[in-house]
């Protein structure tokens, strides 16, 4: 696919989703795994930060963050906000989101984004350079210098297909942190990882103790009836539209609200709750249908700006895409992805009954 520089932006996007099964995290995944890639390669064509950006490397850098904010919102696991969503959906409005319903509520807006994604890129974006058999073979090289398939690889593939199956189809047999906590155990006695590994990872310990903090706090703003007094007040403003209308008012406040916020953990936590008990204030939102479109935007809102997500400063600071271009595209697409969740998945979510 990487022979020319469209097949490339759609290799790149299917690495995205690939790797998403087994990384509940963007920015490990993108900026984390596909970025340390792709920077190799803009440079096979003489395309630089700067002035030779837009030969190849803008291209490059802008359809692979598009896409891991696209996939983002796929599935519960493959961001982590995705779950502080659903436990502050669940202690608000005790509704509860299985996998499988999260994959099956957000598949046609997903598929068609992923789909047409790398060729809107390659429309609105246009690269210079249009086909690219360096990467190919560049990508050959780099494939033979790392050697044939390990042991400890293949038992880490395993493992990784094993926890994506639990949590798939295991969801009323075993909780899913009790999954990854099996998985992380088998990983520590096959020595795939070493017990300093789990230690040293700050991010991942920083995550678990922040989590249970803001679920504990979200629950307590319930407890105490702060939630209730404002969706009571909010509600009020909102008497007289249609039930559906203030269902996509709010949707939109939502995601728009994210301008404001350098981190989507800090968006759920301060502005899910209100909002989510705003609209289930008012008679008639399909409450259901209104916290899953809430719980999808998650994901496709980190687009709209270079710190709106953790891989964003990470292909803002690559230097292929400029400031200008950044905010530009930023709202190009968030636009598109926003007008995608609505115009396709509401009248979707209708016709399922979800």
């Amino acid at each position: 696919m990487g022979k020319w520089t469209l097949g490339l932006g759609y290799a790149i996007t299917f690495a995205d989703l690939i790797l998403a099964f087994f990384t509940p995290s963007n920015t490990a995944r993108s900026a984390g795994t596909i970025f340390p890639i792709i920077r190799n390669q803009p440079g096979l064509y003489g395309s630089a930060p700067g002035e030779t950006a837009r030969k190849i490397g803008a291209y490059i850098m802008w359809t692979a963050f598009a896409a891991t904010c696209v996939t983002s919102s796929m599935f519960i696991t493959f961001l982590a906000p995705n779950l502080l969503a659903l436990e502050l959906v669940k202690k608000t409005v005790q509704i509860n989101f299985t996998w499988a319903e999260w994959l099956i509520g957000f598949l046609p807006t997903g598929v068609i984004l992923i789909l047409i994604l790398p060729y809107l890129v390659y429309r609105i974006y246009l690269p210079e350079i249009k086909s690219s058999l360096e990467i190919s073979s560049w990508a050959s090289q780099e494939l033979t210098k790392m050697g044939k398939f390990s042991l400890k690889e293949f038992v880490m593939a395993m493992l990784a297909i094993l926890a994506l199956a639990l949590w798939v189809f295991g969801g009323s047999i075993v909780d899913a942190s009790t999954v990854a906590g099996l998985i992380i155990s088998l990983m520590l006695i096959t020595g795939i990882i070493s017990w300093d590994d789990v230690l040293s990872n700050k991010p991942a310990w920083n995550v678990l103790v922040w989590f249970a903090t803001l679920v504990a706090m979200a629950d307590g703003l319930n407890k105490v009836g702060f939630v209730a007094w404002f969706a009571k007040g909010a509600s009020a403003l909102l008497t007289g539209m249609s039930p559906i209308v203030i269902m996509v008012i709010l949707v939109v406040i939502f995601f728009v609200v994210h301008y404001m916020f350098a981190s989507i953990t800090a968006h759920t936590t301060a502005v899910l709750v209100v909002i989510l008990a705003a609209g289930a204030a008012v008679p008639g939102v399909p409450i259901k249908m209104f916290a899953i479109l809430l719980c999808y935007t998650l994901g496709i809102m980190g687009i709209i700006t270079p710190y709106g997500t953790g891989p964003a400063p990470v292909y803002f600071g690559s230097g292929y895409v400029s400031r200008k271009d950044f905010w530009n595209l930023g709202f190009i697409f968030g636009l598109i992805f926003l007008v995608a969740l609505i115009v396709i998945d509401i009248p979707y979510l209708f016709i399922i009954k979800f």
